[in-house]
């Protein structure tokens, strides 16, 4: 509920990785280093507690949705509003922030947020009700975001915070797991509206924390606007230009097809005759796969290594949903989950391989299209497999988004057998080309280069 943020979303360095050649004690010392700061512990505790409440808050009301109308399509439509207001109302939201001083802004932010969701926890309150406080939620998701990152480079030192963004991603991908689970046997114990309030109540600790711990900073006052429309349509072109980057970032928008069990698992796991902690079950698998799927690649297989993997990694993020075809039971089916989300951590590697694929100075841009469009895709095939659902099966909509989803992989790994070699040499070079440099040899016949950044 705070904007759906994902893996794939995020910019990865461009310097040389932490790979195996470097210390176990080494990484370590680095990430005490940046724990060592007060201002960047304290916000960090306001995002664990934020991610805990909004993935117990994501199972509590795909379970209200379903327990009062039955229907997978609306309890779809309403989970799905978790990844579509940040498109395009998110951005232009996020693009104010500098107007304001950002502590206030999450302060502020927090405190509406959890004022929205408490009403939610209201058991009198109707379903349009409820979609519309949501709606609202999620869209100031990406404003407390932008705020938060702004803030960031002036709590921590420059040399901290490559490190410091990779312990904010590795503790979304913790969080979504033990969130998932735990709103399960919450839901199950307490109920949907009180699970509710406990998310409410975690926006606002969220508050109190950063407004006791930590000090406001300058901030510019201007407010740049940019259309919106204008700005996604010249910075989808950026990428589509190329054929390696439009490779890269279709092999992210993949997970359109392998977001369908989570957003189907309330029907998945009524046709299993499971509750509130078997919902918990299924939305739970996918991440924690990709979690561990992303640890044993990361340690095992050198950056080049991961570039050929990625093909065969997306088509195994889809095959196991395949099954569903086969009605395996519980016992079967979470493996087969973990399975598939273990096959996700390609998304890592092709995200870092995306960064040479844009020139250094389009890429911030280039990645907000990659997250709009990862969204999008989301969203709208839970929205799909919602539909669908109402005709026929979950299990079976499971299986028919993981065979396409398994057939686009294919195609697209077949495209990419055809750029990966370049990616490659540039992996055992150690770090991405300077701008205008090998990156040139990504660009199609007949492309206009656009201008350099500001």
């Amino acid at each position: 509920m705070r904007g759906a943020e994902q893996p794939f979303l995020d910019l990865p360095t461009t310097g040389a990785e932490p790979g195996r050649h470097r210390t176990a004690r080494h990484r370590a010392a680095n990430y005490r280093a940046v724990f060592a700061v007060p201002e960047f512990r304290t916000l960090w505790c306001a995002q664990v507690m934020s991610y805990l409440g909004d993935q117990i808050a994501q199972v509590a009301i795909a379970v209200l949705v379903y327990a009062k109308t039955g229907s997978p399509v609306i309890t779809a439509l309403v989970y799905a509003l978790t990844y579509l207001p940040p498109i395009v109302g998110g951005r232009v939201l996020a693009g104010m922030v500098d107007a304001f001083p950002r502590r206030q802004v999450m302060i502020t932010l927090d405190l509406v947020r959890g004022g929205l969701v408490e009403i939610m926890a209201l058991p009198q309150v109707p379903l349009g009700g409820t979609c519309t406080l949501l709606f609202a939620t999620v869209l100031l998701g990406p404003p407390f975001s932008a705020a938060r990152s702004a803030m960031l480079p002036q709590i921590l030192p420059r040399d901290r915070l490559a490190l410091g963004s990779a312990a904010g991603n590795m503790t979304f991908h913790a969080s979504q797991v033990a969130g998932f689970l735990a709103g399960g046997v919450l839901v199950a114990t307490l109920g949907a509206y009180r699970s509710l309030a406990l998310d409410a109540l975690s926006f606002c600790l969220s508050a109190g924390l950063i407004a006791g711990r930590v000090r406001a900073r300058p901030y510019s006052g201007e407010s740049p606007v940019h259309p919106v429309l204008q700005s996604l349509t010249r910075d989808a072109r950026l990428i589509f230009r190329r054929p390696a980057a439009r490779t890269l970032v279709l092999f992210g928008w993949l997970a359109g097809f392998a977001v369908v069990p989570e957003g189907l698992a309330v029907p998945y796991a009524h046709t299993l005759g499971g509750g509130p902690v078997m919902v918990g079950l299924l939305m739970t698998a996918m991440p924690a796969g990709m979690a561990i799927g992303a640890l044993v690649i990361g340690r095992l297989s050198r950056p080049d290594e991961q570039l050929r993997m990625i093909g065969v990694l997306a088509m195994l993020s889809c095959a196991p949903l395949v099954a569903g075809l086969l009605r395996p039971p519980a016992s079967l089916l979470v493996p087969l989950l973990v399975l598939a989300g273990a096959g996700g951590a390609y998304q890592v590697a092709a995200a870092r391989a995306f960064v040479t694929a844009v020139p250094n100075g389009h890429r911030t841009r280039a990645f907000g299209v990659a997250q709009s469009g990862l969204l999008a895709a989301q969203g709208l095939g839970i929205l799909a497999a919602g539909a669908a659902a109402n005709w026929i099966s979950p299990p079976t909509v499971v299986a028919i988004a993981g065979l396409l989803g398994m057939v686009a992989a294919a195609v697209l790994a077949t495209d990419w057998a055809r750029h990966r070699g370049v990616f490659a040499a540039l992996a055992d070079d150690g770090g991405a080309p300077a701008p205008g440099d090998r990156v040139q040899r990504f660009r199609g016949t007949g492309e206009a280069g656009g201008p350099r950044a500001k």
